[in-house]
């Protein structure tokens, strides 16, 4: 097991794996997020969502699953996420199936029941557990773009490695410059 990474602003999530289903832990709201008025997700409902998505992320059967982290960015009808797979001396980019994890992290996000509502997830499997942690408007720094933003958190699960992003595939009816 290992401990969250918890900074004031977020919430948690703590799960364990066993033979390939996932059982809540312990969930945490920080004291300080509730002083400032937000309301709790149902916890039901947060542990069906939060089960789907690992679900939904152990479908890739290319790479193990230990080791992948989602981040996604969230707001009313907009999702961006992004995984990655720690592969050692690199980290891996995998292209997530927008529509199917795209509505589970929506549903989870519009499961809150306050106006307030977080807008970043880190989704973490690591040692046969995964943790999500969700990180609130006001605790994002705006002045850094959401590329260095998702490129820190990485670094931060997974250390200094190089990305490894697959080849943008070529398309035909894409113009490009030719000099």
């Amino acid at each position: 097991m290992f401990a969250p990474h918890w900074r004031p602003g977020q919430a948690w999530a703590f799960w364990r794996m066993r033979d390939g289903e996932r059982f809540l832990l312990a969930a945490h709201r920080a004291a300080a997020a509730m002083s400032l008025g937000r309301e709790t997700l149902s916890d039901r409902e947060t542990e069906r969502l939060l089960n789907e998505i690992g679900q939904l992320l152990a479908e890739d059967t290319d790479f193990p699953l230990d080791g992948t982290l989602l981040h996604a960015e969230l707001d009313k009808n907009y999702v961006a996420p992004s995984i990655f797979k720690d592969r050692g001396d690199h980290v891996l980019y995998r292209d997530p199936d927008l529509d199917r994890l795209g509505d589970a992290l929506l549903d989870l996000w519009e499961a809150q029941e306050s106006e307030k509502r977080w807008a970043e997830i880190e989704y973490l499997i690591s040692e046969g557990a995964f943790r999500a942690s969700f990180t609130y408007p006001e605790d994002v720094d705006h002045e850094e773009g959401s590329i260095d933003r998702r490129d820190r958190i990485v670094a931060k699960y997974f250390g200094d490695k190089p990305i490894v992003y697959p080849p943008i595939p070529e398309d035909p009816s894409i113009m490009r410059y030719k000099p």
